[in-house]
């Protein structure tokens, strides 16, 4: 055989068969049929009428009918689909004829009980199932075969820790730092993380999407994400991909991916629901927090699929001022007649109001941590989307998919700027389409799959900001006088092709994105406008060496950018106009992945050429100019079982990245620290589990970081300059889980911050600047059920 049929064999069966028991063990499909029915009372023939569906949801209904028992490794099966049953069938017949197509085959394991195999590969004849969207549903085999750093946090990992938003679920991935929500950000609607040492303000310098749509304001001219357009209760996974995406994915990709993937239609009709309670004893928390989450849905015989999400969170946080309404409502389908076509729908609705307890002085830390200095800060929002989507798969060699989508969104809010108070209605459109092309074959020794797409994005913005002086104490309103008002807009256009090329054990990815881009803003306050449009090709190269079944390493490089933003157009900077941020990103790392030992090693360099500062405080942009990101991050989780069976059902993991964000620019700067860039930056998680009972152990550590450019060390008296200390803080929960004979209800109680350790973070180039006391000891309660 040769060396590219072996590793197109491997592609199929790359499952060793201690991890396949392993697989069968904690995930089987539920395809058992009545023990009772045996191979010698089976038909020779029988009457089948089963709907083309997913495959799963085939298999499951054909073991019912025939009295099988079937179960297999649930990887072999996800994602694939079956072409149903019409007629008179043995029972090989019937299997034969359910699996065609899927690159499977049946395998009797006696006493009318059977698993499922992949076909054997004959020398010369394989082909590869292409792929498609890299991204996917973020599986554990597309996680290990990606050419690049790339972490997956799954629901299960979201009620191990009480993570209730999406800062506390990704601050558990290496090189990713995201700090209490502070700022104009300070509630639980906006999103503050930042990768690998870049500014954690907002996100705005990661391509942040969901389910692959993007989901900021606008994704080229405002990608902050100060109304976050989902919420974790409505999450299956957060996806993150620090390296290895550009090509597919943009435009703000230096700061890696992340893509938020929503909660899966199932298979079998159910209800689900959730809540989650929080309590912080030690503050002044008048309101203690909940949150809940409901969906109902399921997938007809005929291939019609539908899911109804609800998430939403009530309640205040650990300071005053705090309190926060969300609501988060979506509607999913999917229809698949056939093996052939697919078609899928999303609505949302997201719609939230939260006060914003804003930074303190020293003095006003000091006398209580816990306060609110500023009654009049406010943010509320909504968000609508709508989103279609079709698949073409006439064959396991071809797929075609176009993806569109539409959002609008409002953001506004009461902000206290000193001498006034400002109200900043701002709303935003954005359409967009993206059909991607992708196709596998083979020549001679390697296998091929080449990928091409285009993205068209057009956006377009309104900004509007009322004043009222602050002396007055009485907030504007929309017949007060305004000092901003501009209209602004965005034509992209993005183009990409790639070949991912597997050459004995070696996979290889070429690949290039090229995006054109047109931008103009009117100022009508001013009577001006002006127009912005620049181009930027983005090379990479992506490569994969296959050491085993569960070792490889990996190496890439790519360019990536970051887009010049409605709130820097017209705005002076100190080195000239502002021009896109360009940066290069190499990576080099290896994973490992027997089933008992996950672990994860990898180093990186992100050269930055020309990176900006924006001033929320004088309304300015500033060139912060050369940086240089270096760094090592790493994880591992390990199954204790496997050294003795005292530990059995006992597990530990552990991250660390050590990140060295340097500013290279010369000047005054040169040799310092990026602001908001911690070090160092680690976790640690034990869980056990024993019967019905789970019992978790997490901890995080992050080292101190600066404020400013400056690094300064010293406190200033408003509170926003300063070193900023680290921590260390531990959490424990416990979970009992009832069975199914209750509605599957499970109960779990928990303490973040154990030991209630006193932490904080600041603000500096903000309006709400100033010093952000951390969460003290919280006490949850949650509870979940499903049906």
């Amino acid at each position: 055989m040769s060396d590219s049929c072996a590793r197109i064999k491997r592609a199929f069966s790359k499952t060793t068969p201690l991890a396949f028991a392993i697989h069968c063990a904690l995930a089987p499909l539920a395809l058992a049929a009545p023990a009772l029915v045996s191979a010698a009372t089976t038909p020779a023939t029988a009457d089948y009428q089963i709907a083309a569906a997913d495959l799963d949801q085939a298999l499951n209904q054909f073991a019912a009918r025939s009295g099988i028992t079937l179960s297999v490794n649930s990887a072999l099966t996800q994602g694939k689909k079956s072409p149903g049953l019409n007629g008179s069938y043995s029972l090989e017949q019937a299997l034969q004829a359910l699996l065609s197509g899927s690159g499977l085959q049946a395998k009797s394991l006696g006493n009318n009980a059977f698993t499922l195999e992949p076909v054997p590969v004959v020398a010369g004849t394989a082909t590869l199932t292409v792929v498609g969207d890299w991204l996917g549903t973020a599986r554990e085999d597309d996680v290990f075969e990606h050419a690049g750093a790339r972490d997956v946090l799954r629901r299960e990992d979201f009620a191990r820790t009480g993570a209730t938003t999406m800062r506390e679920a990704l601050n558990r991935i290496p090189g990713v730092n995201a700090p209490e929500n502070n700022g104009t950000g300070s509630h639980d609607m906006a999103m503050n993380f930042g990768i690998r040492g870049l500014n954690p303000r907002l996100a705005s310098r990661t391509t942040v999407l969901m389910d692959g749509i993007p989901v900021p304001f606008a994704p080229y001219g405002q990608p902050q994400l100060s109304l976050a357009p989902v919420s974790l209760g409505n999450m299956d996974a957060v996806d993150v991909v620090r390296g290895g995406g550009a090509v597919r994915y943009g435009p703000q990709s230096v700061g890696g991916v992340v893509n938020f993937v929503t909660r899966a239609i199932p298979q079998d009709f159910g209800i689900e629901a959730g809540m989650e309670g929080l309590l912080t004893p030690t503050s002044t928390q008048n309101d203690p927090k909940g949150s809940g989450n409901f969906m109902i849905g399921g997938t007809a015989d005929n291939g019609l699929g539908a899911a109804l999400l609800y998430s939403g969170t009530r309640g205040s946080d650990w300071r005053e001022h705090s309190s926060t309404k969300i609501d988060d409502v979506m509607l999913k389908t999917r229809y698949a007649p056939n093996e052939v076509h697919t078609f899928t729908s999303l609505l949302q609705y997201y719609e939230g109001r939260a006060q914003m307890p804003g930074g303190l002085s020293r003095a006003d830390y000091n006398a209580d941590r816990f306060q609110s200095t500023r009654p009049y800060d406010e943010f509320w929002g909504r968000r609508q989307l709508a989103s279609l989507g079709y698949q073409y798969q006439p064959d396991t060699q071809h797929k075609f998919n176009i993806l569109t989508f539409y959002t609008n969104t409002l953001r506004s809010g009461y902000l206290d700027q000193g001498k006034n108070i400002t109200l900043s209605p701002r709303e935003y459109w954005v359409r967009g389409v993206e059909p991607r092309y992708s196709q596998s074959f083979t020549i001679a020794n390697t296998a091929h799959e080449v990928g091409v797409g285009y993205r068209y994005v057009s956006e377009s913005t309104h900004e509007l900001r009322y004043t009222s002086p602050a002396s007055s104490g009485k907030l504007p309103t929309g017949s007060s006088p305004y000092d901003r008002d501009t209209q602004s807009g965005t034509e992209a256009h993005a183009w990409y092709l790639d070949d991912r090329i597997d050459i004995g054990d070696w996979t290889i990815t070429p690949g290039m994105r090229y995006e054109h881009i047109q931008s103009y803003q009117n100022n009508f306050i001013k009577g001006e406008k002006q127009e912005i449009g620049y181009n930027a090709p983005l090379p990479a190269l992506n490569v994969l060496y296959h050491l085993n079944d569960a070792w490889n390493l990996y190496a890439n490089t790519e360019g990536s950018f970051g887009t010049v933003q409605y709130s820097q157009i017209g705005k002076a900077v100190s080195s000239g106009s502002v021009e896109p941020e360009k940066a290069r990103t190499w990576e080099l790392g290896t994973r490992y992945d027997n089933q008992v030992l996950q672990a994860e090693a990898g180093l990186f360099l992100i050269n930055f050429s020309n990176q900006y500062d924006s001033n929320q405080v004088t309304d300015s942009v500033t060139a912060r100019g050369k940086t240089r990101h270096t760094g090592l991050e790493s994880k591992l989780r390990y199954d204790l079982g496997d050294l003795s069976p005292a530990l059995e059902n006992l597990s530990v993991s552990a991250s660390y990245a050590y990140v060295n964000a340097v500013i290279r620019e010369q000047g005054d700067y040169h040799g310092n620290q990026v602001p908001f860039s911690p070090k160092h930056k680690g976790t640690l998680g034990l869980d056990y589990l024993t019967g019905s009972w789970t019992f978790n152990l997490n901890s995080e550590y992050q080292s101190s970081q600066f404020a400013d450019n400056a690094n300064t060390h010293e406190e200033s008296a408003d509170g926003s300059t300063g070193r900023i200390p680290g921590f260390m803080l531990w959490g424990a929960r416990a979970n009992y889980d009832f069975g199914p004979q209750y509605a599957n209800l499970n109960l779990a109680v928990g303490v973040k911050n154990i030991f209630d350790h006193e932490y904080f973070t600041r603000a500096y180039d903000d309006n709400n600047k100033g010093i952000y006391a951390g969460q003290p000891r919280t006490v949850y309660l949650q509870g979940s059920v499903k049906f």
